[in-house]
């Protein structure tokens, strides 16, 4: 048993804080929860304490104990409330709740940290941990057994995390740091959410929220995205598959220590013969080739050594696992192995990997290994006799819903030097498949591309429409991509009035629109890239202000007043620009 806080009116219990993870009690009724005589939170099982507060200060007899509305339990002074002597948002488990806050202490180097479950069924601490880093960066890091970060958030920028802007999407994060502590703590945009942060026992950091009028908890945020990014998580000798349903398997040879718990990892059925004090004589130990398998963790690199050499130098230390003989020379591996991954996308080209086994686990991989082959062996024909009527229609029907999906220009390759140009009438419509739409339309494979997958380190910023990131062609040329956002409001319909309004406009003065991507989850303008950044860069920078001398802002002025002519009185459509600021007047290249 233990000592837990959790939301109530949930169907489902969610548990966010646990006293005594690492001593549970015994499942009987001798259990007592109390407010010892020293003034400490107690829970005991007959005369044994199993967890406490261990406050060693001189303790008031007006102590109480509460449990308040945002999930903290705290100890104050009944007569004084605002004296709070411990609170259990100082010692988090799994769990990051709103109000509460992770960091580090300066003086005695204490962290306060998220640390997961071993499993869903137990709540000791497990292998994942979520910390800040004690760089410069105080980015968010995951890692495996406080020695391996297999993610990280990206820096703090003074409004998100670089690489994870969407974390704050629904929460407002605060950073504090001064002479005893660093930390984060954060709160809840919309009050009529529930909203919590959590390293789950698979090693994800889950952005968990619910409506309180519904108590229905959704996930609206996960980093990793793929359990191949999560650092052993299958534990030793564990093999994670494609399996969705099983991700994890042992490696030939091997059991699962505990189903549930694959952090446990798998152990070694038959003892090898060199760590068998009782084998004098008998079959030596040999190796299991394993193929398309991504390498374990931690080799030991021996370089300029033959294949021989390294098979041989695995064999007689006892202390190794396995090895492998590539391109870079000998590795090996010592102990436990971790991360070892199936990758069935490298079949053919994957590297091989020699498991160390007892000669009986050998014989015993060759005989199942000879039986899959006749089964093979049987089998294939029969499956290619079967199957093979129904290739033809599939493969033509495949095909077209390629075709159709992949449609669109290669942007990467495109020329807009020689491709787009204006028509007699000022735009830059072209006549084709019979209709009045027709600026250059991208594959948005090729667009994303461009941008390196709408990297973060290539987005120039964001606004009503969505977020604008700059690409690249293979000719060198630079481009702005504006992503239609989903929660912009806007829709299909007004993505075309946009692109048909915008093509018709042809002033020197105004950013020119080159091509769009449109894609059955995404709506992308294509504009001409404008390097020398925005009017509010200089203006609001006081080293850079000295740039802009007298002559150079009638200039801005004068062309600012020249494009707003354009569209209120000369363009074909009549525009009235409702959104002028400075962040909206942008430089091309200088004379």
């Amino acid at each position: 048993m233990y000592l837990g806080i959790w939301y109530k009116d949930f169907p489902e219990k969610t548990i966010v804080w646990v006293a005594n993870r690492q001593s549970p009690l015994p499942n009987t009724p001798n259990s007592i929860f109390q407010i010892s005589s020293n003034g400490n939170l107690q829970l005991s099982h007959d005369l044994d304490t199993f967890w406490t507060t261990n406050l060693i200060s001189n303790l008031p007899n007006t102590i109480e104990a509460v449990l308040l509305d945002s999930g903290n339990l705290i100890l104050r002074d009944s007569s004084n409330p605002t004296i709070i002597f411990w609170q259990s948002f100082d010692h988090p488990t799994n769990t990051w709740l709103p109000g509460s806050s992770l960091g580090f202490n300066k003086i005695n180097g204490g962290k306060k940290r998220l640390v997961s479950w071993k499993n869903t069924d137990d709540p000791s601490p497990g292998m994942f941990y979520v910390e800040i880093s004690q760089d410069q960066t105080f980015q968010f890091f995951l890692n495996w057994n406080t020695s391996t970060t297999y993610w990280k958030s990206g820096p703090w920028n003074g409004n998100i995390f670089v690489l994870v802007p969407e974390i704050s999407y629904l929460s407002s994060f605060t950073f504090v740091s001064n002479e005893n502590e660093t930390y984060y703590n954060y709160s809840v945009l919309n009050n009529n959410v529930f909203s919590m942060l959590v390293i789950n026992a698979t090693g994800s950091l889950e952005q968990r929220t619910s409506l309180k009028s519904h108590r229905n908890w959704s996930t609206t945020f996960f980093q990793p995205k793929s359990k191949r990014e999560v650092f052993g998580l299958c534990g030793a000798f564990g093999n994670l598959s494609d399996d969705s349903l099983s991700p994890c398997t042992c490696l030939h040879g091997f059991d699962p220590l505990l189903e549930k718990d694959w952090s446990r990892g798998c152990f070694r059925k038959t003892i090898l013969q060199c760590r068998n004090r009782n084998s004098t004589g008998g079959k030596k130990d040999g190796f299991l080739k394993i193929s398309v398998m991504k390498l374990p963790a931690m080799p030991i690199a021996h370089y300029g050594q033959s294949e021989k050499i390294c098979r041989l130098g695995c064999l007689q230390n006892c202390s190794c696992s396995a090895y492998a003989f590539g391109d870079n020379g000998c590795s090996i591996w010592e102990g436990d192995l971790f991360d070892l991954q199936y990758d069935s996308k490298n079949q053919g080209n994957g590297q091989h990997l020699y498991l160390k086994l007892a000669h009986s686990e050998l014989q015993n991989g060759k005989g199942k290994k000879q039986i899959l082959e006749v089964i093979i062996a049987v089998l294939v024909p029969i499956v290619v006799l079967v199957c093979g009527g129904f290739l033809g229609c599939f493969y033509t029907r495949r095909a077209k819903q390629k075709e159709k999906k992949e449609s669109g220009e290669d942007l990467l390759s495109f020329d807009f030097d020689c491709s787009v140009k204006p028509t007699y009438d000022g735009t830059v419509l072209r006549k084709r498949n019979n209709t009045d739409f027709d600026l250059p339309m991208f594959s948005y494979a090729s667009v994303s591309a461009a941008t390196d997958n709408f990297s973060p380190e290539n987005k120039l910023g964001e606004g009503g429409f969505g977020p604008v990131y700059k690409g690249e062609l293979l000719n060198g040329q630079e481009i702005a991509l504006k992503r239609l956002s989903k929660k912009s409001g806007q829709g299909i319909e007004e993505f075309r009035n946009e692109i048909l309004l915008i093509a018709k406009l042809q002033h020197r003065n105004l950013v020119r629109l080159l091509g769009c991507c449109i894609d059955p989850d995404e709506s992308i303008l294509i504009y001409e890239y404008m390097p020398n950044k925005s009017l509010d860069f200089f203006l609001f920078d006081s080293d850079k202000q000295e740039l802009l001398d007298w002559k150079t802002r009638v200039c801005i002025v004068e062309g600012i007043a020249q494009g707003l002519l354009y569209l209120h009185e000369y363009s074909r459509l009549r525009i009235i620009h409702r959104d002028l600021k400075t962040s909206n007047i942008l430089f091309g290249l200088t004379k």
